[in-house]
């Protein structure tokens, strides 16, 4: 007979997650593919994207308003050459899933793919070569046993699709990105139906637009230290509330294109694809609890910041002018969305005004004080709030540029409020799985597991990730 005490020593330790808890890291292609050690950087460097014209165009940089680092895209981890050892490690480091682009501007840099009417003639334009590095990527991931969660646009455009430098001296361009919607609705349509058709039997989990409310915010409205996004322009009212509609209906055509060619159960779950949308959730609060206009300021600014995008792909909800109020349903829109993923990285205290911000959009009657302040109780908030769609959530982004500080304290921090929520969670994401070109910041930002050498581009494991292994491995959280 076994021993009372030694059956209790021997079980197993209670779990904060369930067993089929997903554990990932994302990424995301512009910010890690170049920088490659050994390969030439015109086989490195993605050069026909408007984000890489942003960083690198010389007339650019003297913009204060833009904030652009300066700092060499050759600075980046590279991982369009060294993807196969990232992935082994990954594997090896338990993780299941790395969200990751596929980049618009690799697979068609050429402005002939607008020729193409059909998804099959698209076929046609494809750089080759990027197409099969594709290929070979996630059959890297797969031999790991790290599943792909891909994003069809993670903020890129081909240039030929915008060009960011023309549009900032002049929003009467003629490749005006998302301000040409009945243009770029289809053309990213037929894009995502030839990737979903490419890469169906690899892939089951897309998403078709990162963190959509970033464009007007910080292309259209203000562009400042936190996110300047090409074209860079500021106060363009009408072309802010352009690019969020024409980026709500290229979300429900992408969905559409998406389902219609993926044909393959490439995981076996029984479903060909499951298609979602990424967003940006902030967790809000009044400046005073009991100030009613406040109050109403919270809700006007869940609204513009969630709502929009999200009522509209679930229930076809749309306002016509952004005026806060849904004027009417739309069959093409409702029903667009299989899963919902939230990137989150602070709050918002809201206090309301007794006059619109900007007097085009009455909805925008309140003054939102965003803060890098760590408030991880706030992921619980934010996943209760969405489960409210009654569709599958992942944390598809959380971390910190607080990294080589707090990492540890705020993985575990945020993992605590995210097992304590009142709602159903399927994986987890880090933002990122290693030192990035972020974005204007260049590499002034750092949010990885691993840090990264820019001269040798080494990767050296943080104590987060120590952190974060243990807990892949056993589904609990640490004292």
């Amino acid at each position: 007979m076994i021993p009372l005490l030694l059956l209790a020593c021997s079980s197993p330790a209670p779990r904060d997650f369930p067993e089929d808890f997903v554990w990932g890291a994302a990424v995301a292609g512009f910010q890690v593919d170049m920088g490659c050690p050994t390969l030439a950087p015109e086989d490195c460097e993605d050069r026909a994207s408007d984000w890489y014209q942003w960083v690198t165009e010389p007339s650019l940089q003297g913009e204060a308003s833009l904030h652009l680092s300066g700092d060499p895209v050759s600075d980046g981890p590279g991982m369009w050459e060294l993807f196969e050892e990232d992935a082994a490690r990954l594997g090896a480091d338990g993780l299941g899933s790395l969200r990751l682009s596929v980049e618009w501007s690799r697979l068609f840099p050429d402005g002939a793919a607008e020729r193409a009417a059909t998804v099959e003639e698209l076929d046609a334009f494809v750089d080759r070569a990027a197409a099969q590095r594709y290929h070979q990527m996630f059959a890297a991931l797969s031999a790991a046993g790290v599943a792909p969660m891909v994003t069809l646009n993670h903020y890129t455009l081909p240039l030929w699709v915008h060009d960011g430098l023309a549009c900032h001296r002049d929003l009467g361009c003629e490749a005006s990105g998302w301000l040409d919607g009945p243009r770029i609705e289809r053309l990213m349509a037929l894009y995502a139906g030839w990737v979903a058709r490419e890469y169906g039997g690899e892939v089951d989990r897309w998403a078709t637009l990162n963190e959509p409310l970033v464009i007007p915010l910080a292309g259209y409205l203000q562009p400042g230290e936190m996110r300047s996004n090409p074209p860079g322009v500021s106060m363009e009212v009408e072309a802010a509330i352009a690019s969020i509609c024409h980026q709500v209906e290229a979300s429900a055509r992408m969905y559409d294109a998406v389902h219609a060619e993926d044909r393959w159960d490439a995981d076996g779950d029984g479903q060909n694809a499951a298609v979602g949308v990424v967003m940006n959730m902030i967790a809000l609060a009044p400046q005073e609890e009991d100030d009613p206009a406040d109050a109403l300021g919270v809700a006007h600014c869940d609204f513009v910041y969630h709502r929009v995008f999200l009522d509209g792909l679930t229930a076809g909800a749309w306002d016509d002018d952004l005026d806060g109020t849904f004027d009417r349903e739309r069959a093409d829109l409702a029903g667009r969305l299989d899963w919902i993923g939230i990137n989150y990285y602070n709050r918002v205290t809201v206090a309301g005004l007794p006059i619109a911000l900007i007097p085009e959009l009455p909805v925008m009657d309140f003054y939102p004080e965003f803060s890098w302040e760590p408030y991880p109780e706030g992921l619980g908030e934010v996943v209760e709030r969405t489960a409210s769609y009654g569709l599958p959530l992942w944390i598809t982004e959380n971390g910190t540029p607080l990294v080589e500080e707090q990492g540890s304290e705020l993985l575990l921090a945020h993992l605590r409020a995210l097992a304590e929520a009142d709602a159903q969670v399927e994986g987890y994401h880090w933002w990122s799985y290693v030192d990035n070109y972020e974005w204007n910041h260049g590499m002034g930002m750092r949010f990885g597991l691993y840090a990264l050498d820019p001269v040798t581009k080494a990767r050296v494991e943080r104590p987060v990730m120590t952190t974060y292994r243990d807990i892949a491995a056993t589904g609990a959280l640490p004292e």
